[in-house]
């Protein structure tokens, strides 16, 4: 598990354009699931278009400190549709 907003950026970077399952801690015991293309990643922030036909926006972004606070968990999805890589 990465211990920096560094780290995070540099592991999300080599995944930029693979498709990927968010899971993000909405509050109040809700948790609420999204996948999309991871594809974009700047300075504090990564941007991932979500899939249209489960989804009414087209993309969401969340910052590298979301991840290292766990509010956000992220699983890249291969070609199979399995998930092969974690971030928490």
């Amino acid at each position: 598990m990465p211990k920096t907003l560094a780290d995070i950026k540099k592991l999300l970077d080599s995944h930029l354009g693979k498709r990927l399952h968010l899971k993000v801690n909405g509050g109040r015991r809700r948790t609420i699931e999204r996948t999309g293309v991871l594809s974009e990643t700047y300075r504090a922030v990564f941007v991932v278009e979500l899939d249209q036909e489960e989804n009414s926006f087209e993309r969401v972004s969340y910052s590298y400190a979301d991840i290292l606070t766990d509010a956000v968990e992220i699983s890249i999805i291969d070609d199979a549709g399995l998930t092969d890589f974690v971030v928490k």
